[in-house]
């Protein structure tokens, strides 16, 4: 299966062709199957995912407004280039949307959302034996979706969305060498019970400590 696929796209009823477009170019580009740094070619994204050119267009227009995509006149479109310094900038934004977030989450959680927690419980207890980068990524990115939808205003679930795909970018980078895996596991069950439970305060600090935690363990890793 192509690493492309782990980036699971929050699918809504009548999505465009220019929204699938978007996700399916943003997935490769998070997975680093387009690398950075290579060329766009419209022609090339058309005949791999089946779309015309003006969903690819309005696709890459949206990426570049979230800074994966370079537009550079007369030269062409790029995938973004990928400095880990950008890791500390981007923390310092994580570090304070998404503790407000959870707390928001914990807050605001409906039965549906408790629903959703419990399913996403009993992930964490089948992978908690032997967990696996690949299996982490995919269920780290479906409880940060997650807690985001659970706060209930699009505003902040658009813009920690788009951080958090900056930040699973640079994850991707250090993929072989990053470590402690379980204790990854355990943040997200003391999340998920936090959320689950109502707790705002402990649902912020527990985000807290993972997100800081996220960025020392990938900077060990670069």
């Amino acid at each position: 299966m192509s690493t492309a696929a782990l980036i699971q796209p929050e699918l809504t009823g009548g999505e465009s062709q220019a929204d699938h477009a978007y996700r399916e170019i943003r997935a490769l580009i998070v997975t680093l199957e387009l690398p950075p740094g290579s060329v766009l070619s419209e022609p090339e994204l058309q005949a791999r995912l089946g779309l015309g050119r003006t969903p690819i267009r309005e696709a890459l227009r949206t990426l570049a407004n979230e800074r994966l995509v370079e537009v550079y006149p007369r030269r062409g479109m790029f995938v973004a280039a990928l400095d880990p310094r950008d890791l500390t900038a981007l923390s310092e934004v994580r570090e304070q949307l998404e503790p407000f977030a959870a707390r928001l989450a914990a807050e605001r959680r409906t039965e549906d959302d408790l629903a959703v927690i419990e399913e996403l419980l009993t992930d964490i207890d089948a992978i908690a034996a032997d967990p696996d980068m690949l299996t982490l990524i995919e269920l780290d990115q479906r409880i940060h979706h997650h807690i985001y939808r659970c706060a209930h205003n699009d505003f902040l679930q658009s813009v920690c969305e788009e951080h958090y795909m900056h930040a699973l970018r640079i994850w991707f980078l250090a993929l072989d060498r990053v470590t402690h895996l379980g204790d990854a596991v355990a943040e997200h069950r003391d999340l998920l019970l936090a959320v689950r439970d109502g707790d705002p305060e402990r649902a912020a600090q527990v985000m807290s400590i993972h997100v800081h935690g996220f960025e020392a363990e990938v900077r060990r890793a670069l």
